[in-house]
């Protein structure tokens, strides 16, 4: 009798190590979704269950749109196009067309880091520091155009940094917007005890179908300009008017009652980020979503933000991650 082992739903995973070996991560084929992530041994994103599809949207790239098209149904340049339901529940198109859809290494190094047979396979398979995974958005029902893309995932000294390009190989000029749908936490401290920071002044109030209704000034309840812990927040909110440093990129904080950090930095373009907490991730009481997000929910309506590719055109953003220790372990 032979007994099979089940195909993992995630895809075909590759295993990324940084140069010193210190940074450890691991990329899904479905969704080009960044799987896990540890530094130092220390996981910065919730691991989950190897025999499960991506979990509450973990990780995956969101393209050519983040969050949802109302009634999958879109105006722009004068023309009127209807997308599929994805999302039953609030009558939307939901996270764009490539969120089950299986992207394909570009790297020789590819086979090389490619994981088969959980995690036991995973601490014994070779590994190189970056891959680049691609996928093409063919022109279908309610999306007529054509998109190449791509994401770079690099292991650096202390997380990760991704770099995503979007070139538009139709002959019109193609809307797009991108997101990202990564949750953290920092092993051994619980996600409630953390603090949150994001330097946003404006958020999108939203109605009950999760559609925003409009932007406005942030206020009591939502206000993550300065630390709040985790635990207290119930959030599922879109935020904009990022306060960028010096060097342009938007950084949003989590910080535990030591003083070790995570950080998710944000590089220009992502003009949005969306705060999710959650109840239900496998294995976790409370789980966080940080979303780089280039457009605000229902862009392909309200236009806000909205790229418009010409042929030919490629748009390139990056967004990181990256891990501070405290001041005990430095």
């Amino acid at each position: 009798m032979t007994t099979s082992i089940p195909a993992d739903p995630t895809g075909r995973r590759f295993r990324l190590v940084s140069p010193d070996g210190r940074v450890a991560a691991q990329v899904a084929q479905v969704g080009a979704s960044l799987r896990s992530l540890e530094v130092g041994g220390r996981a910065l994103i919730p691991p989950y269950p190897d025999d499960v599809p991506t979990p509450s949207a973990s990780g995956i790239t969101l393209v050519p749109w983040p969050n949802r098209i109302r009634d999958g149904r879109w105006t722009q340049r004068g023309e009127t196009r209807q997308l599929p339901i994805t999302e039953p529940k609030t009558g939307s198109a939901s996270h764009g067309l490539l969120r089950f859809m299986p992207y394909q290494p570009t790297d020789a190094a590819a086979d090389m880091s490619a994981v088969t047979g959980g995690p036991a396979a995973a601490a014994e398979s070779a590994a190189a520091s970056s891959i680049t995974l691609a996928a093409t958005v063919f022109p279908q029902t309610g999306y007529p155009f054509h998109l190449e893309t791509s994401v770079q995932y690099t292991a650096t000294s202390d997380g990760i940094a991704a770099t995503h390009r979007l070139t538009n190989v139709g002959r019109e000029d193609a809307p797009v917007a991108l997101g990202i749908h990564p949750y953290f936490c920092l092993g051994g401290v619980d996600t409630a005890d953390l603090a949150l920071t994001v330097p946003a002044a404006s958020f999108f109030e939203l109605d009950e179908r999760l559609l925003p209704v409009a932007e406005r000034p942030v206020d009591a309840g939502n206000d993550l300009r300065s630390p709040r812990r985790v635990g207290d927040l119930d959030l599922n909110v879109a935020y904009g008017e990022l306060t960028r440093d010096a060097d342009d990129r938007v950084r949003c904080v989590l910080e535990a009652p030591d003083g070790q950090r995570v950080t998710l930095w944000l590089g220009a373009g992502f003009d949005h980020v969306q705060v999710f907490t959650m109840n239900t991730y496998p294995g976790q009481d409370l789980a966080l979503a940080l979303e780089p997000m280039t457009a605000p929910p229902d862009a392909f309506n309200s236009g806000q933000h909205l790229r418009w590719l010409t042929p030919g055109e490629t748009w390139e953003l990056n967004w990181g991650v990256e891990h501070t220790p405290s001041t005990d372990h430095v």
